[in-house]
């Protein structure tokens, strides 16, 4: 078993002044040292954090800010609503788990988040890390958070030869080692912060990392090579059609997906169902299609290939702006819509 390679104190003084000095001005977060921290946005936040960057999920923060300030606000919130603000963000399932975490807050402990890990965790839809992460930043409780970012400084910190995915244990009890009571949401977000800016996958910045003298890697000089991982097995491929039909009056036919699977609740393109490329086709409407091309687009477990088919007419769907409908539709839906458009002002349609 990895051991604690030197003085914690140590450790933890330089990553914590470090962060004095250099942590990351973000919307959801108070600067170093400043302990008033607003639930509602750091739950948020980590929501949408989950499966994105900073970056990505910035702009859908500050939208989401906007329309739904509170948590009691965003829990009377329609959820079509929710769920075409939320198009973009990827794993649709996480914004039903939004709303019902939102309305359990707000029905069941008067609009106040739980203040301990505990408490966050039995909330619907809040997992463990999430739970971890809110205790630690809004409520500066010593739980232990930790994501990519804090695997891969642990992994290069202690130098841990063990591949990914199995070192998970590992590397969540070496980052446990370094919790202390002293600042435990300021050590959160210093980790990630380190992790995203310095201690970054392929080209770690160690000219700036404030744990050089400490870390297992940078001694044995080859921080890059962790963490290790073991090989990804090639993702599967699904094929599928979808069906991008025009009326005469600048609209796009959607339709409402089904509650549960993949992009559940969200207003989609009528497409086929996704497996093999011979599967039969079924268009929504008998009409003369039209071959568009097709769009890629890789989910977490299996990447799509999308025949795009384009017809104008009429038909029993949801008539919506086409640019308004690129707005709320999921990227695999705006990606067919968009060579859709493309194939329509290629040919001379208006």
């Amino acid at each position: 078993m990895t051991s604690v390679p030197c003085d914690i104190r140590a450790i933890r003084a330089a990553l914590l002044g470090w962060y004095d000095a250099h942590g990351r001005s973000l919307p959801w977060r108070a600067g170093p040292g400043e302990a008033a921290r607003d639930p509602y946005r750091v739950w948020l936040s980590e929501v949408m954090l989950q499966q994105t960057t900073v970056p990505h999920a910035t702009p859908y923060f500050l939208t989401f800010l906007t329309r739904w300030p509170t948590v009691g606000a965003l829990a009377a919130a329609p959820d079509a609503e929710v769920m075409a603000a939320w198009a973009g963000l990827g794993y649709y399932a996480r914004a039903r788990n939004l709303l019902a975490c939102a309305r359990a807050v707000s029905a069941n402990h008067g609009g106040v988040f739980p203040d301990s890990e505990a408490g966050l965790l039995a909330l619907p839809g809040v997992g463990a890390y999430t739970a971890a992460a809110v205790a630690a930043i809004a409520f500066d409780r010593p739980a232990n958070v930790v994501d990519g970012n804090v695997e891969r400084v642990m992994a290069r910190l202690f130098a841990l030869e063990s591949p990914l995915p199995a070192a998970k244990p590992e590397l969540k009890r070496l980052a446990a080692s370094l919790i202390a009571d002293d600042r435990p949401g300021d050590w959160a977000q210093a980790l990630m912060d380190l992790g995203a800016t310095v201690c970054r996958p392929r080209t770690p910045l160690c000219d700036r990392c404030p744990l050089t003298a400490q870390c297992a890697a940078f001694t044995g000089g080859r921080p890059e090579r962790y963490p290790l991982r073991t090989a990804k097995a090639e993702r599967p491929r699904r094929f599928g059609t979808a069906f991008v039909l025009f009326d005469d009056r600048g609209r796009v036919g959607l339709e409402q997906r089904p509650a549960k699977g993949l992009l559940g609740g969200m207003l989609g393109l009528p497409t086929t169902d996704w497996g093999l490329p011979d599967m039969a086709v079924a268009p929504p409407i008998a009409t003369d299609w039209q071959a568009a091309g097709t769009v890629t687009h890789v989910f977490t477990h299996f990447a799509l290939t999308l025949e795009v088919s384009i017809a104008t007419g009429e038909g029993d769907l949801l008539w919506t702006p086409v640019e308004d409908a690129r707005a709320g539709l999921p990227t695999v839906f705006r990606k067919a819509l968009d060579r859709a458009v493309e194939r329509r002002k290629g040919v001379g349609t208006p």
